[in-house]
């Protein structure tokens, strides 16, 4: 179908409606059907030859490019801002791909996306026209700080682990901040949260970001601050990317993480700040522990300490047994018994030994005394025999002591007999 005939159509429909509206206008004023509506701005938009085959110059941003292949975008100046879209088939044949920030010219039609109600261009071809000024403005300040080590890694303050105070700088009204606190709320209920509410977009919003992020600093102290803002255009983020803020943020005594935008978009202020996460609910997460994860930690912890314990006390007990046993073996007291033991024995012994010499001596006594008893003179005598002595006591026993007429005593059992030797003979042997 030609534009000219699109055109005719168009008249044609735009005089039916008119000369309808004409004929109802004495009756009741003309309601129309949003679809209905829509689609007569779509049919006009199509109907203008101009419209159908044009080029745009614009500066890309919102880029995006789902699994389906399409390409989503927005194209702006510093006035306005253009919806694209350009189809996968037309992706394919790009000889480069767009990026956020960069100025190009894109070939296409306008049309009306019915379902949203809004006007857009879908593009068929993308040329590069170089950088845009804002995108420049960036790379250039990125430059200068990153060469001043505002972005160095070894001056970042590290997060920490268990904040028990969170400040945040964001927008009071926005979706920003209702999802960084249903997030601390869920993971770590028991931080306490102080919110310095803030501009996040517009003139006014870098003095707004610096006086928050100073005003904690001095009179909160908290243990981590969370600087966060929702999704948008280069533009809508350009606060973020202010020289001035920058440097607040690397003069912060407490460390900061941003949450800004999506995880595609990066400013000035995610590369200067202690940690960057990709939206605000990122940096909510990086700022706290999971309360579910510290649970598991905990009983893990006191499972292990429990553990620990039963072992230690249970090779306690062994030491313990031990040293009973060893105190045991050298204590005074088992000592005490094993001798008192051990003295009874050896008295026993020596009784024994006492008794079996006593007995041993009385027998020997008895044996001497048989003896002494059987060497008696006297027993000798009661048996008849008898002592001869000299006067002076000498015992006679040979002839050869006496002589005739030597006087003797003669010794019997009751007495004394006195003799003299007559003669003497000698026994043959």
């Amino acid at each position: 179908m030609t534009a000219r005939h699109k055109q005719c159509i168009l008249a044609q429909s735009i005089f039916h409606c008119a000369s309808l509206m004409t004929q109802l206008s004495f009756y009741q004023p003309t309601v129309w059907t949003i679809r209905d509506l829509t689609r007569y701005l779509r049919d006009m938009f199509e109907a203008d030859e101009a419209l159908q085959d044009l080029w745009v110059h614009g500066e890309v941003s919102n880029l995006s490019r789902p699994s389906s292949g399409h390409l989503y975008f927005t194209i702006k100046d510093s006035h306005s801002t253009l919806r694209c879209v350009m189809w996968r088939s037309a992706v394919m044949r790009l000889p480069f791909m767009p990026r956020n920030g960069d100025a190009v010219e894109i070939h296409g039609s306008i049309s009306v996306y019915e379902a949203a109600g809004q006007y857009q261009l879908y593009a068929d071809e993308i040329r590069p026209a170089g950088e845009g000024l804002l995108y420049q403005e960036f790379v250039r300040l990125k430059g200068r700080l990153e060469a001043e080590g505002l972005f160095e890694e070894e001056r970042k303050r590290s997060i920490p682990q268990f904040p028990g105070k969170i400040g945040i700088v964001t927008s009071p009204t926005g979706a920003a901040l209702r999802d960084m606190l249903n997030t601390i709320k869920r993971r770590y209920p028991i931080a306490e949260i102080i919110l310095v509410p803030s501009l996040v977009q517009g003139e006014e919003a870098p003095v707004n970001i610096i006086s928050a992020i100073e005003s904690l600093n001095q009179n909160i102290k908290p243990d981590v601050i969370l600087l966060a803002r929702g999704g948008g255009s280069l533009e809508d983020l350009w606060a973020f990317n202010n020289e001035d803020v920058a440097r607040a943020i690397f003069a912060s005594t407490t460390p900061i993480i941003t949450g800004i935008g999506h995880e595609t978009d990066f400013t000035i202020a995610d590369f200067v700040s202690d940690l960057r996460a990709s939206t605000p609910t990122a940096a909510a997460e990086q700022a706290t522990p999971n309360r579910f994860d510290l649970k598991t930690e905990l009983r893990e912890m006191n499972a292990a300490l429990l553990g620990t314990l039963s072992a230690g006390l249970m090779d306690n007990r062994l030491r313990v047994n031990q040293f009973l046993h060893s105190l045991l073996i050298l204590s005074p007291s088992t000592r005490l018994r094993s001798n008192r033991q051990r003295i009874d024995e050896l008295l026993h012994r020596i009784e024994n030994r006492a008794a079996n010499k006593i007995q041993l001596r009385r027998a020997q006594l008895q044996g001497m005394t048989q003896n002494l008893i059987s060497l008696n003179p006297i027993s000798a005598l009661k048996r008849g025999y008898s002592a001869v002595t000299l006067p002076d006591g000498t015992l006679v026993h040979s002839i050869h002591q006496v002589e005739s007429n030597d006087m003797l005593d003669v010794r019997v059992v009751d007495g004394t007999i006195a003799a003299q030797v007559k003669t003497t003979r000698k026994i043959d042997e």
